[in-house]
Parts: C-alpha cells; sequence; structure tokens
C-alpha cells in the first residue's frame, strides 16, 4: 500500500475514533416515582429528597458506600479516642460550596448547632442526641464530643440527615439546595423535574456523568413506556409486577438487590382500639404474609417478623410468632370485646407496594371481622395526616431508614408506641459498642416488639431497577437512601 495512501487511512481511522469518544454520553435521565416535598435531607423524612440529593448535592463528614460501609467525605480522616466519646476529623483543603463560598471546620459547627437545636427539624435528631459538644480546633480540624459511647456514630454522620450545609445558604436549601458534591442544583420544575449539573470547581474526583434529570413519573405504565421509548435511562427501583417486560432484553441491565425498608402495616398504638394488645395480636394472626409478598411484591419481598433487615447479622427470624390463623384471630377480637370485629381506616400513600398491600389486607382482614375503608393519599398530604399529626388508624410504609429500629423508644413518634423496657434496652444498646452485647440488646428489643404485635411485619423491600443496557456503576443494593450518581458512566 502507498505510504500516503496509508497515512491517510491511519488518520482518517483516528478521526472516527475521536468522534467515537466525543459522542459518548454524558448525560443521564433517570425516572422516579415519587416527587420530593423539598430539597433539603436535613429538614424532612421523605426518602425522595435523598433519592436526587443524598451524595449528589450534599455532601457529609463521611459517606456510605453501596456496601453499607463507612468512607471518608468532607473528612479524610479522623481518629477515636480510647474512652469512645471523642472523635477528631481532619477536613479536606480547597472545598467550596455551589455558591462559591468556602467550606471549613466553622461549616460543620453550624451544622450540627442547627441539627441539635430546639427548634430543629431534623427527622433523626434523636439519632445524633449523644453529641455534647462539636469544638473547631483549626479551620481544617474539628472535634466532636459524645455524652456516652455510641456504636454508630459515624455510620450516622454518613446519613442524608446529616450532610453538611453553610449558613449562608441553609434556611434556602429546601428550594434552591447549595452543598458541595460533584453536581450543583440546577432547576425544579415542580411536578416535573429536578436538574443537576456537574459542579466544575468539585473538590473529588470528577464523575463521569455532567448533567442528571430526575423525572417525576408515578405510573408504572407511563415508566414503562418512557424505559421503552428511551425517554429515560433508568429507574432505581421499578414495579416488580412489570419487571418481565424487561428481563432478558438485552437493551436494558435489571439490578435486584436489598434494601433497608422493612414495610410494615403501621399501628396507631395510641389509640382504641389499637391500644389493646389482644386486638393488635387478633391483626396479627389475621395477616398472611405469604400472599401479600406474592401479590404485592411479585414474590421480590423477603418476609420479615420484626422491624429489622434480614441481611443484617443482628436480624432475629421471628416470623413464626403469630401464624395465619383466621379462628385464632376471630377468639382474640372476641376476647378483647369484639366478637363482631369492628371497621377501621387504612390509609394509603401513592406506592404501588402499599396500595397492592392493601387490597389484600383488606380482604384477609375481612375474613376475621375487621373491615377496613382505604383511602388513597397523595405524599404530602400522608407526611402530613399519618406521619406528622397521627391522624390514622393503619397505613402501610416503607421504613427506608438504616437500623432504625430506635423508633420504638419513641412514645411521640407516629405509631404512638410506649414501652420503658424497650426505652431502656435502646439506651443501652446506644451506649456500647461492643459487638456480642449490641446483638443481644438489638434481638431482645425486636423480640419485644414482635410480641407486642406494634406493627404488622411484612416484608423487606427489594431494589428493582431498570437501566439502560450501556450504563454501569449504578447501586445494585441500597444501605441508605439515594440514587448516587458518582459511578453511573456509559459503555460502549
Amino acid at each position: 500500500m502507498h505510504p500516503r495512501k496509508s497515512l491517510t487511512l491511519a488518520l482518517a481511522g483516528l478521526m472516527l475514533a475521536t468522534a467515537s469518544a466525543l459522542a459518548q454520553p454524558t448525560e443521564i435521565r433517570i425516572g422516579v416515582a415519587l416527587e420530593p416535598p423539598a430539597l433539603d435531607p436535613t429538614a424532612g423524612a421523605a426518602e425522595a429528597i435523598d433519592v436526587v440529593v443524598y451524595q449528589n448535592i450534599f455532601e457529609g463528614l463521611v459517606r456510605i458506600d453501596q456496601t453499607g460501609a463507612v468512607q471518608p467525605g468532607l473528612a479524610e480522616s479522623w481518629t477515636i479516642s480510647q474512652d469512645g466519646l471523642t472523635y477528631t476529623f481532619t477536613l479536606h483543603e480547597g472545598v467550596t460550596f455551589h455558591d462559591g463560598t468556602s467550606f471549613d471546620a466553622e461549616d460543620v459547627k453550624f451544622t450540627f448547632d442547627r441539627l441539635l437545636a430546639e427548634g430543629s427539624v431534623n427527622a433523626q435528631k434523636a439519632l445524633y442526641e449523644p453529641i455534647s459538644d462539636v469544638t473547631v480546633v483549626d479551620p481544617t480540624t474539628v472535634e466532636f464530643t459524645l455524652s456516652r459511647p455510641d456504636g454508630l456514630f459515624l455510620f450516622n454522620l454518613g446519613r442524608g440527615d446529616a450532610v453538611i450545609v453553610a449558613p449562608e445558604s441553609a434556611d434556602n436549601n429546601g428550594a434552591e439546595p447549595i452543598g458541595t458534591g460533584p453536581f450543583a442544583f440546577v432547576q425544579w420544575d415542580r411536578g416535573s423535574r429536578v436538574v443537576l449539573e456537574q459542579f466544575g470547581p468539585y473538590w473529588g474526583d470528577k464523575p463521569a456523568l455532567t448533567k442528571a434529570t430526575y423525572l417525576f413519573i408515578g405510573d408504572t405504565a407511563t415508566m414503562t413506556n418512557a424505559l421503552l421509548a428511551g425517554d429515560v435511562d433508568g429507574t432505581n427501583n421499578f414495579a416488580p409486577e412489570a419487571l418481565a417486560v424487561f428481563e432478558g432484553n438485552p437493551q436494558f441491565k435489571v439490578l435486584v438487590g436489598s434494601t433497608e425498608g422493612e414495610t410494615i402495616l403501621s399501628t396507631n398504638n395510641a389509640k382504641a382500639p389499637f391500644d389493646n394488645l389482644l386486638v393488635r395480636q387478633a391483626m396479627a394472626h389475621a395477616l398472611d404474609r405469604q400472599e401479600v409478598i406474592d401479590g404485592a411484591t411479585y414474590g421480590y419481598g423477603v418476609p420479615i417478623g420484626t422491624h429489622f433487615a434480614p441481611h443484617h447479622p443482628y436480624y432475629l427470624d421471628l416470623t413464626s410468632t403469630y401464624p395465619h390463623d383466621v379462628e385464632k384471630a376471630k377468639a382474640l377480637l372476641a376476647e378483647a370485646g369484639y366478637p363482631d370485629g369492628f371497621s377501621a381506616t387504612l390509609k394509603l400513600p401513592p406506592v404501588a407496594y402499599a396500595r397492592l398491600s392493601g387490597q389484600i389486607i383488606a380482604s384477609q382482614f375481612a375474613e376475621a371481622g375487621i373491615e377496613l375503608e382505604l383511602i388513597n393519599m397523595e405524599w404530602a398530604q400522608w407526611l402530613e395526616d399519618v406521619f406528622a399529626n397521627k391522624d390514622f388508624d393503619l397505613t402501610i410504609i416503607s421504613h427506608v431508614e438504616p437500623f432504625d429500629i430506635g423508633i420504638y423508644a419513641n412514645p411521640d413518634y407516629y405509631f404512638g408506641y410506649d414501652n420503658a423496657e424497650v426505652q431502656s434496652l435502646n439506651d443501652q444498646l446506644n451506649a456500647t459498642t461492643d459487638e456480642a452485647e449490641r446483638l443481644a440488646l438489638a434481638q431482645q428489643i425486636q423480640t419485644i416488639i414482635t410480641q407486642d404485635a406494634v406493627n404488622g411485619y411484612l416484608f423487606e423491600l427489594a431494589q428493582t431497577g431498570v437501566w439502560n443496557g450501556k450504563l454501569d456503576g449504578m447501586w445494585q443494593n441500597a444501605p441508605v437512601e439515594g440514587v448516587v450518581l458518582r459511578d453511573i458512566h456509559w459503555v460502549e
């Protein structure tokens, strides 16, 4: 071959390769079922907030990876005193918030003073109660003093509730969030989408993605069509009843993993007749857990008998405590003074697992004489009426916060359970770092809340993601709430 022709072909090949490289996508469109009520994870309980902002817009001193392990975040390292009461964090230098203001130890102190303040609206404020003082040693060093050892302190610092915010922007983070993360907030078209773009001056490793758009699509059929048409590139948690459309299709990746979502028939323990243990036990016997799993999760849910994730080493299998037994349920209702049963309302948030579970449970309860009126609610209404105002009889919800059994030690929590023994055991659990002791205490609490039938324990929610087959780096499991963008990238 003529050398000049060979050179021309080589250059053409190089140009084609370069064009191909330039054509590699760097944007992603993610479909999510729920629109967040706001975008500040330090001021709201909704998982939908963290799905958009966790580790994307906002970062903590540490971060949780997809295995559930604690990794460095805004703190590059830390030391722990021998008595477990002093944590000293060394912060990364050169970090800025998305509005250009600098990050340093003063922002850390501000964040936790605000979180622990009397008027704080942080949904998990109780988790940080052991913090007695936060001291700025110098701009890149901050010291936490605890009132007691806390075996989950570092993990809790990695949750969305503890991301670092700045005094200059904190008050407006609900509408225009400003953090230190690899992606900056661009716009929120309410009812439609949130747009994020890569933050140029980001202090850490640059993500492959330059832009991410979260599209709010609550209807399964619409989400299915959007995925098939390529209008969205993936979703982290797709309706299991429609997964068969994508399984075996090489154009898509179906990722089935675990979550921290204990799905429960949440019960208002402070309200008659549910303040009666016999009534709650009757409801537990009326439940056919496997039927709910088969009907509401299409077999993907894992049965639970208590409020704990089955994949956790502390989990105790208590699923046989109240076996499905309609006659036993009727006998317990009669003993409780309800020989003819009773009527109640079941308020359901707008997620498929709740709506489907509600229909199945209503049928099961009817066999025992309990008539349920199903009330479908939008997410904001559910958060206000049920979670905040405790205006409900029964509801169905997946509690997705990791290691959240401590909510049973809070009598003011929305399901109104008040048990001094559980509160004492939880205090002991929080105070010890010895693994054998923690295991024993956690299993004691699990046993008590199951025997008390505080709630109807149904199943652990699976994470069922559907993604474009050319995407990689998505989390298969969900040890914390969020759709973390940092490792997602397009491949050939």
